[in-house]
């Protein structure tokens, strides 16, 4: 059994289709990366599987640990063991990470340290700040990625996490995720599953991916190999993988 199949799915906002028909399966400890260009559908495919009540389901299933959540509301997704890191993290005024850190620590039952975890982060330091309140881009994503390892979901969504970060950054970034995702681990030992966004394919430099999808125009038009797939993007372009779709 899969931890995460997508069936057939179809997704509006305000009455416009964004994905048409988006078919995706992503087994017990595999990660997974899609590419694609703006406006491809990408955000929107992992909002959906968050639960984001604006992405409207108009066909198709969303199947979690055997269990069809797709009418489901997103802190029951959250329960079950699905944790988003958005590409651009809203600013909590008068919540400061410590707070935000330890409740969902205290609310899944664990028994870590926030401070412990937070130097991992290297976001030491942020504790008795607002969330995300004046910190740069490497910071925000360092936040969201703190409040993941809090939370450990089963499945990892990250949106993008290279975007706006610097090359040191990214590496602590990439870190911080393969311990999610439990590389470290021997393979058949690994439980724990990633769903990555990426448009640049930079993060791809610190976590390894077991396959590739490029979307394009709300499909899924390529699986293959991740390496390949982006020196095939960096090359042509994704009119190039147009192209190949056509031939």
């Amino acid at each position: 059994m899969n931890l995460l199949e997508i069936k057939g799915l179809r997704v509006s906002i305000e009455g416009r289709e964004i994905l048409h028909g988006v078919d995706l399966e992503i087994g017990y400890g595999e990660t997974k990366v899609i590419f694609g260009p703006n406006g491809s559908g990408k955000t929107t495919l992992l909002s959906t599987i968050a639960g984001f009540s604006h992405y409207r389901v108009t066909e198709g299933e969303i199947i979690f640990k055997g269990q069809d959540i797709t009418s489901l509301p997103m802190d029951e997704r959250a329960r079950l063991g699905i944790g988003l890191a958005f590409q651009r993290p809203p600013v909590v005024r008068g919540v400061k990470t410590r707070e935000l850190v330890g409740t969902i620590i205290q609310k899944r039952g664990g028994t870590e340290d926030v401070g412990s975890l937070a130097q991992k982060a290297n976001l030491g330091n942020f504790l008795d700040r607002d969330i995300n309140l004046g910190f740069s881009g490497g910071e925000v994503k360092r936040s969201e990625l703190l409040q993941l390892l809090a939370q450990r979901p089963d499945l990892v969504l990250l949106d993008e996490p290279e975007s706006g970060v610097d090359l040191e950054n990214v590496a602590l970034i990439g870190s911080l995720i393969n311990e999610l995702l439990e590389k470290t681990h021997p393979i058949k030992n690994r439980t724990k599953s990633g769903l990555i966004i990426s448009h640049t394919g930079y993060i791809l430099d610190y976590v390894n991916a077991d396959s590739g999808y490029v979307m394009y125009d709300g499909k899924i038009i390529c699986q293959g190999n991740p390496i390949e797939i982006l020196k095939s993007i960096k090359t042509m372009g994704y009119q190039g993988c147009l192209k190949c779709l056509k031939n």
